[in-house]
C-alpha cells in the first residue's frame, strides 16, 4: 500500500474517530500526523512539524481576542440591540436581522458557532414570543454564521485565502465571501417564504418592545390591527432603559474599522493588527479584560493547527495529486468538482468545516489545473458545499440551535425538523452550488 493510500485511510479514521468521540480534532490530527509522518513517509519531528502556518495560529488568536474584548465591553450587546431597534415594530424583519447581526459577527471575526451561541438564545426567543416558526429562525442564524464566515477578515476566510496561496491559487477573497454570502440569503429566503414568513407580515410589535426582547424583555403583539400579549418564554428580564453607548465601546467599534482597513487596504497581516488592537483596548480598561485572554478560541486554534498539520502530510504523500488525478481522470472535470463538492458536504455535515476547510481544497488543485476550472469559483463552491450543511444538528452550530429550541416547541420534534432540513441541505445544495458556480465554466 503506498504512502498515499495510508494518509487517506488515516484521514478517514480521523474523521471517524472525531465524529465519535468528544475529542478535539485538531488533537487526533497532531497524533496522525505523527504516525503517518514518521512511519509511511519516514519524516521526523521537525518535518512533521514544519507545516504549520504561524500566520494563520496568530490570526486565530488576534481575531478572537478581539471579539472577546469587544463581548466583554458590550460591544456585541449594543450591535444586537441597536438592530434589533432598527426594526420599528416589523415582525417579519427580526428573521433577518438575527441573519445580518450574525453574519456581521462572523464576518468580524467571530468563530461561527460562538456567534451562533451569541445570537441563537436571543433569535429562539424572540421565535417563541411572537410565534415565529422556530426552525425558521434557527436556520437564519446558521445561515447568517456561514454567509459572513467567508470574508476575509473572518477564520473561515482566513483559512480558506491562506491555503489557497500555500497551493499556488490565486487569492480571491472577495469572491468566496460575496458567493457564500449570496447562497446563505437565497437559502435564508427560501426558507422565510416555506416557513410562514408572509404571515408575519401583517404583525406588528411596539418599536421599543422589539429592542427590549432582546433582553428577555415580553412585548405585545399587534395581529390585524388588535394587540395582544406575546407569549412567554423563559425567564423574564426586568424592563430598562435604553444604554448609552460608552467610550470603550466607540473604541472598539473603531479599532474593527482599522483592522479590517489594516487587512483590506495595507495588505497587512490581520494576525498582527487584530492583536495590536485588542492588546490596547484590554490595556485601557485592564481590569475589564483580564480574563479576555482565556476567551480565545484556543480548541479552534488547536484544532485548525493539528489539521494544517496533517494536510501537510497529505500533500508530502501525494494524496491531493492521486484523488484530484482520479477525479479528472473521470474524463469530465466538472464531474470530479462535483464529487468534491459532495464529499465535502457529506464529511462536514458529521465534523468540523473549519477542519475540512485545508484538506479538501488542496485536493482540489488538480482539477482546477487539468480541467481548466476557474480556482476562484471551485474553491467558493467547495467552501460554500462544505459549511451551508452545519445546519446539520450534529454539527456545532445545529445543535446549539437545537439546544436553545423554545418552549413552544418539543426537543423530539425540532430535532427532527432540523434532521429533515439538513437532509435536504445536503443533498440538494451541493448540486445547486456546482450547477452555478463550477458547470457554467466562468
Amino acid at each position: 500500500m503506498g504512502p498515499e493510500w495510508v494518509a487517506i485511510i488515516a484521514l478517514v479514521a480521523l474523521f471517524v474517530a472525531g465524529t465519535l468521540l468528544p475529542i478535539n480534532m485538531g488533537a487526533l490530527a497532531y497524533v496522525a500526523a505523527w504516525l503517518v509522518g514518521m512511519f509511511a513517509l519516514d519524516l521526523d519531528e521537525k518535518e512533521i512539524l514544519a507545516g504549520v502556518s504561524a500566520d494563520l495560529i496568530l490570526t486565530l488568536i488576534g481575531v478572537t481576542y478581539l471579539f472577546a474584548i469587544a463581548r466583554n465591553n458590550g460591544t456585541v450587546d449594543l450591535i444586537v440591540s441597536s438592530a434589533v431597534r432598527a426594526v420599528g415594530g416589523r415582525v417579519a424583519l427580526i428573521p433577518w436581522v438575527m441573519f445580518g447581526v450574525t453574519a456581521l459577527l462572523t464576518a468580524m471575526g467571530a468563530a461561527s458557532p460562538a456567534a451562533c451561541a451569541i445570537i441563537g438564545p436571543v433569535a429562539l426567543g424572540f421565535a417563541g414570543r411572537y410565534k415565529i416558526n422556530p426552525l425558521m429562525m434557527g436556520m437564519f442564524v446558521v445561515h447568517g454564521a456561514q454567509g459572513g464566515g467567508f470574508s476575509p477578515i473572518s477564520i473561515y476566510g482566513t483559512i480558506t485565502n491562506s491555503v489557497m496561496v500555500d497551493n499556488g491559487l490565486p487569492a480571491s477573497e472577495m469572491t468566496v465571501f460575496l458567493t457564500s454570502l449570496v447562497v446563505n440569503l437565497i437559502m435564508a429566503a427560501i426558507l422565510f417564504f416555506a416557513l410562514g414568513g408572509r404571515s408575519l407580515m401583517s404583525m406588528r410589535l411596539d418599536p421599543d418592545e422589539a429592542a427590549s426582547a432582546a433582553a428577555g424583555v415580553p412585548g405585545e403583539l399587534n395581529e390585524g390591527g388588535v394587540t395582544v400579549p406575546a407569549r412567554g418564554y423563559g425567564t423574564v428580564a426586568p424592563t430598562g432603559t435604553k444604554p448609552g453607548i460608552r467610550t470603550e465601546q466607540v473604541l472598539t467599534l473603531a479599532a474593527f474599522v482599522i483592522v479590517a482597513a489594516i487587512a483590506l487596504f495595507f495588505d497587512k497581516n490581520i494576525g498582527f493588527a487584530s492583536i495590536t488592537a485588542a492588546t490596547v483596548l484590554a490595556a485601557l480598561s485592564p481590569s475589564q479584560h483580564k480574563d479576555a485572554i482565556r476567551q480565545i478560541a484556543w480548541p479552534t486554534v488547536l484544532l485548525v493547527a493539528g489539521v494544517s498539520t496533517y494536510a501537510t502530510i497529505l500533500n508530502t504523500a501525494g494524496s491531493p495529486e492521486f484523488v484530484g488525478g482520479w477525479a479528472a481522470g473521470l474524463g469530465v472535470a466538472a464531474i470530479g468538482a462535483l464529487i468534491l463538492c459532495y464529499v465535502g458536504a457529506v464529511v462536514s455535515a458529521f465534523a468540523s468545516s473549519t477542519a475540512l476547510l485545508p484538506i479538501i481544497i488542496p485536493i482540489a488543485v488538480p482539477l482546477i489545473a487539468e480541467g481548466g476550472i476557474s480556482a476562484a469559483m471551485f474553491v467558493a463552491a467547495l467552501a460554500i458545499s462544505s459549511t451551508i450543511v452545519d445546519v446539520s444538528p450534529f454539527s456545532t452550530n445545529g445543535a446549539l440551535m437545537l439546544a436553545n429550541r423554545p418552549e413552544t416547541i418539543t426537543e423530539e420534534r425540532y430535532y427532527k425538523q432540523i434532521l429533515g432540513y439538513s437532509v435536504i441541505v445536503v443533498l440538494v445544495g451541493p448540486l445547486l452550488v456546482w450547477a452555478t458556480m463550477v458547470l457554467p465554466g466562468w
